[in-house]
């Protein structure tokens, strides 16, 4: 998104609500347990689904996405892991023309009913974009774009709530060819905290 394009307030509307969502999702280790994949005490982490099973939350969330997705003109949007799926339903909620759709990624082909690797109504016939909550190393949203293009879609872009920028995810990302829009980037790995105002 081409932030320069937008007025001052608009601009303060988009950072609030990045940093609101933020302040949700913030979990620190003073306030319970919490660990790494190795099962590590860590200080912090960033639990989306705190604000986005939010209502109000969810629904400016969406509203702001859509935003984004039809100034690229991109009506369908595909989601990767647990912390996807709140963000292809903002989407989603949100009226537009013509209508978003939506899609969800297994991690592996159901070897029963239709045996589809991307549920949804989505169409290899048009471009999606992937959403996810978090990019930190870019893995995930790589094995996401690995599964995509292996079912036959053309993906545009990643779009994101929140860019780990100290990690090398959004350049992994666009190295595959791939733009990468994020609500809030975040630049302070150990304190917890944002210093960006991005939005």
């Amino acid at each position: 998104m081409d932030r320069s394009s937008l007025s001052a307030s608009a601009y303060a509307d988009l950072v609030d609500l990045g940093r609101r969502l933020y302040d949700r999702a913030l979990i620190r280790r003073e306030d319970e347990l919490i660990t790494d994949p190795r099962g590590q005490p860590i200080g912090w982490l960033l639990d989306t689904r705190v604000p986005m099973l939010d209502g109000a939350l969810f629904s400016e969330v969406g509203h702001v996405l859509a935003e984004r997705l039809r100034e690229r003109e991109v009506h369908q949007v595909v989601g990767y892991g647990f912390g996807a799926h709140p963000l292809v339903c903002a989407v989603l909620s949100v009226p537009s023309a013509p209508p978003f759709k939506g899609g969800l990624i297994r991690d592996e082909r159901k070897s029963h009913g239709r045996r589809r690797l991307v549920e949804g109504p989505i169409s290899p016939d048009e471009p999606v974009v992937l959403l996810d909550d978090i990019i930190n190393s870019g893995r995930s949203a790589a094995k996401a774009l690995s599964k995509l293009r292996h079912a036959g879609f053309t993906v545009r872009g990643m779009l994101t709530l929140f860019n780990f920028t100290w990690s090398d995810g959004q350049q992994r990302i666009e190295q595959e060819g791939l733009w990468v829009d994020a609500l809030l980037d975040l630049n302070l790995r150990d304190s917890g905290s944002s210093s960006s105002d991005s939005a």
